[in-house]
């Protein structure tokens, strides 16, 4: 069936056409060069044209006021009349049941090292992890390195087929893999109560501004770890470089936590002195 086709149908068809469906649309809006938000026009003008008369819904869950601006503008201007706004509260995350830690490290290879040879060996103990990273490339080298070293993980990013993802998803979360490294494409949304180990490899910065943290990711990320009134705990590797250091400090402050602080060499000698309980205690001597 045409797009055309679809649009020109009465409404006792029981068709509406449904623009910026899934999960990360509203981040998409918020990328120029990505030409979402052209697209997005481009859809609607088309609608218009075929049937000013058609039901247009657009829905995300990432609407904050950049996009939400971005919508109100563009239906006011192709559509007449009124449009209904509904906005449903916030999912209620908190940092509260998450111990959080940060680890400096002299080079990327230290943070693998650290993956490898520590934060393994207390995932062994207490469930899932998620390795949150910044891009498709640091996710594919990432599998790499861990697959030429033995280990046993699964990845999962944007560019994947639709039934890919799918297939990657239900194997983590029937239990068949208990390492799966990501973009950001599941930090929100994703609920699986036996994740009690988040990693993020690469702080989440904003994606016009890479020098400034995306609070609400960072936040959404740890949330992956302390689901369901569990307990968890997160691991954010840094470089030892103004530039991670300025971010974590940045995400310290916003949020109102001191988080902390294990050097590289630190965390090999500490970590072997850790007791890790069936409820993810974290105790460092």
């Amino acid at each position: 069936m045409r797009f055309e086709d679809l649009v020109s149908m009465t409404p006792s068809d029981h068709y509406a056409i449904l623009v910026g469906g899934t999960r990360r649309s509203g981040m998409m809006m918020k990328a120029p060069i990505s030409g979402f938000q052209d697209h997005s026009v481009k859809i609607m003008k088309a609608i218009v044209k075929c049937n000013s008369n058609c039901q247009v819904l657009l829905f995300s869950a990432t609407f904050d006021d950049a996009v939400r601006a971005f919508v109100s503008i563009t239906v006011e201007k192709l559509f007449v009349g009124d449009y209904d706004h509904i906005v449903v509260k916030k999912e209620e995350l908190s940092l509260e049941s998450v111990k959080q830690y940060k680890v400096q490290c002299p080079d990327e290879h230290s943070k693998i090292e650290v993956i490898k040879g520590k934060i393994f060996e207390i995932g062994d103990k207490v469930g899932q992890s998620i390795i949150f990273v910044r891009t498709r490339d640091s996710a594919s080298n990432m599998h790499k390195a861990l697959v030429k070293l033995g280990y046993e993980v699964t990845t999962i990013h944007g560019a994947l087929k639709q039934e890919d993802r799918d297939t990657i998803i239900k194997e983590f979360k029937q239990g068949l893999t208990q390492v799966l490294i990501s973009t950001d494409v599941l930090a929100r949304g994703f609920d699986q109560p036996q994740v009690n180990l988040v990693v993020n490899f690469d702080l989440p910065v904003k994606y016009d501004k890479p020098w400034e943290p995306d609070y609400e990711v960072y936040l959404h990320r740890v949330g992956r770890a302390g689901r369901f009134g569990r307990e968890g705990a997160v691991f954010n590797l840094l470089l030892d470089a103004d530039r991670d250091i300025t971010i974590m400090d940045k995400i310290e402050k916003h949020f109102n936590v001191q988080i902390p602080q294990r050097k590289f060499d630190a965390l090999k000698k500490n970590l072997h002195g850790s007791q890790v309980s069936s409820s993810v205690a974290w105790h460092f001597t």
